[in-house]
């Protein structure tokens, strides 16, 4: 028998490890998914404000479309879905990373370190949270604005592509809240954050493209994280 050959014993330890590290994922991203819904005074607002901006934006700088420049699309309000997203993923992942932080805080995340769970089934799971919710979130924004204009010329392959890049978004950001509150281990600390990203978005393209701006603007959001 060669040497990289597993027995017929280690090939059932290995499966049923695998299985429990997949149920354990399963669990745990369960719970970071009820952990932010059982906010709707955060969740709420996720999903209203970055609309109030989108209309307002589009109300405002609908016009905006005819500088030279300016990358072609239908309306203004077609730009700013990108934007509405962004916002509600990172409302979303403030909400997850100061869960985190509060686990971390009660003591309930020294008992899972403690506890025969996998540490990857903890961190996929919880990222794995955020993503589901990046992509509720893109999917909302996508199928409420299609109705005011936004046309999605791919159809539905490209509704599927902006749901799976708001995953992304919420993947990227969640994964950062998630290492603040690792770092700090405050709730307080997670969500001072915020303002920090909510003002870093105004400084990036998620509002207008960069082939309109010039200066120092467009240096800061050429480096953006968030453009």
């Amino acid at each position: 028998m060669s040497t990289g050959t597993l027995t017929p014993r280690a090939e059932f330890a290995h499966s049923v490890e695998a299985s429990h590290a997949w149920s354990q994922t399963m669990a745990m991203s369960k719970r970071s998914i009820i952990a932010i819904v059982r906010q709707p005074a955060l969740i709420i607002p996720s999903l209203i404000f970055p609309l109030f901006f989108a209309a307002l934006g589009a109300s405002s700088f609908n016009r905006a479309t005819q500088l030279p420049g300016f990358p072609k699309v239908d309306s203004f309000l077609a730009l700013t879905l990108a934007a509405s997203v962004l916002q509600g993923v990172i409302f979303g992942s403030v909400t997850g990373g100061a869960a985190l932080a509060v686990d971390i805080e009660t003591g309930f995340f020294d008992r899972l370190l403690a506890s025969p769970t996998s540490r990857v089934s903890i961190l996929i799971g919880r990222l794995a949270g955020n993503a589901l919710f990046g992509c509720i979130e893109a999917l909302f924004f996508t199928l409420v604005m299609i109705p005011f204009g936004v046309n999605i010329r791919s159809g539905p392959a490209g509704i599927a592509v902006i749901t799976l890049a708001g995953g992304l978004i919420g993947l990227s950001i969640g994964g950062f809240m998630a290492a603040m509150a690792l770092r700090t281990g405050s709730a307080e600390a997670v969500q001072g954050v915020f303002p920090l990203l909510f003002v870093s978005m105004f400084f990036s393209s998620a509002f207008f493209p960069r082939e309109t701006m010039q200066g120092i603007y467009r240096t800061i959001a050429n480096y953006n994280p968030l453009s």
